[in-house]
């Protein structure tokens, strides 16, 4: 059996996340933050469930990861999530100065890494944000076709 990666282990917690979201009837979306090799945060889409469209995996993880590190800066962290994010997401990481992120899909109707707008990478903006995608991504791609396949039939 091949051994996982660090990413791919990350990846798939973040998908493990995504999984509880789907099961609360919303989009299927995980996120973990790393920080000195440990996962710290985690975070999955809550937005039906909490009634609010600030329940977003990423946000949710970054509110405990600084939390956790007791500052809203996680510098020194790394975000693996299973889709890549929406502008608010996007903007969110980039105000949080997390330095990397780890994405496992691309969004191409609604991604703001990149499909749509890359808010990671602004002149303007004074931090800028190391952006890989590809990791896991069939998994992570077929966990979101086969969550709209089954809304679309009901």
């Amino acid at each position: 059996m091949k051994k996982l990666s660090d990413d791919e282990r990350y990846m798939r917690e973040a998908i493990r996340q995504a999984k509880k979201a789907e099961k609360i009837g919303d989009v299927p979306i995980g996120c973990v933050i790393v920080y000195d090799g440990k996962i710290i945060a985690r975070g999955y889409n809550r937005r039906n469930k909490d009634k609010t469209t600030l329940a977003h995996a990423e946000l949710v993880a970054i509110k405990k990861a600084s939390k956790i590190l007791g500052d809203w800066r996680l510098e020194e962290c790394t975000m693996y999530i299973t889709l890549e994010p929406c502008q608010m997401c996007a903007g969110a990481i980039v105000q949080a100065r997390i330095p990397k992120v780890i994405c496992g899909c691309m969004n191409p109707k609604a991604g703001c890494a990149g499909s749509i707008l890359d808010l990671f990478h602004v002149d303007k903006f004074n931090h800028k944000v190391d952006f890989e995608y590809g990791i896991m991504e069939d998994e992570c791609r077929e966990m979101m076709q086969s969550f709209f396949r089954k809304l679309r039939k009901k």
